[in-house]
């Protein structure tokens, strides 16, 4: 695949050392990294001195925190191709990552999609079960459900829904209302079994929350950041029972299948298929 034909970015708000694991798996897989634009908000360790030792496609240096939103939108614009990936800079990539996402996204009729992860704790061997993983699931689909842990985004859907919003109070809820605005436009996105990722799990929005005080548990945005949908109490109802009855057909379906499903959870060593 020619390289050109995407682009890659992650926001960074302190947290070096999974940007560096994350960075270090991309080498060892072969991505280039001179298609990645990392953007920085603000990070008071020695995140920005590394990022200068990369050979990147670029970077970016917020004097503050201002959120994935903004973040995401400069990485998106500075280095413009036919797919942007976005994505979290804690999560560990495995071989032929990238190829695998837009594959399916091609062969699928789909503009936006997701790899399958893996999340919680390294307690497992990531590296031998990703590419084992990939060539079982590879014709698997979750048609209707994608997610902001990484995303490779079509260059057409900025042209019909705009990019995220750049709001820094929003603080993680840009992806509901971009996915929100996907499904006015009619465009559906997916995940695919063919691509893998890890994700150790939220670090930054949980080192964030212990910046302000908060609980694990509680909200980092503003509670009531829902009603940026506007939709009634019911519709929301609605929407998140349908969303789990999907989750559950699409689990079985998959666990029947391939004795695995596209998200998994590692906790104390042992993945439980969710």
């Amino acid at each position: 695949m020619d390289k050109t034909e995407y682009a890659l970015t992650f926001a960074c708000y302190g947290q070096l050392d999974y940007t560096r694991q994350c960075i270090e798996s991309m080498v060892r897989h072969g991505t280039p990294l001179d298609r990645l634009v990392v953007v920085d908000n603000g990070s008071k360790d020695a995140t920005r001195e590394y990022l200068a030792t990369l050979p990147l496609g670029g970077r970016i240096y917020n004097s503050d925190n201002l959120g994935c939103g903004v973040a995401w939108n400069q990485g998106a614009l500075a280095l413009q191709a036919e797919w942007t990936i976005v994505m979290n800079n804690d999560v560990l990539v495995s071989p032929g990552w990238i190829e695998s996402l837009i594959g399916a996204a091609r062969g699928s009729g789909l503009r936006v999609i997701s790899p399958a992860l893996v999340e919680g704790e390294l307690g497992y061997d990531f590296e031998a079960l990703a590419p084992e993983a990939s060539r079982k699931m590879r014709d698997a689909l979750r048609r209707g459900w994608c997610h902001a842990v990484c995303m490779a985004i079509h260059r057409s859907v900025w042209l019909d829904v705009g990019y995220f919003q750049p709001v820094p109070r929003l603080l993680g809820y840009e992806d509901s209302l971009f996915f929100h605005e996907m499904a006015k436009a009619g465009i559906e996105g997916g995940t695919t079994g063919a691509s893998w990722l890890h994700h150790f799990g939220s670090i930054t929005q949980s080192a964030m929350k212990q910046e302000r005080g908060l609980r694990e548990r509680d909200n980092l945005g503003y509670r009531y950041n829902y009603r940026l949908l506007r939709k009634s109490w019911l519709q929301r109802k609605v929407d998140k029972a349908k969303l789990l009855r999907q989750q559950k057909e699409w689990h079985d379906s998959e666990m029947a299948s391939y004795g695995m499903t596209m998200r998994g959870y590692c906790r104390d060593g042992a993945i439980e298929w969710g």
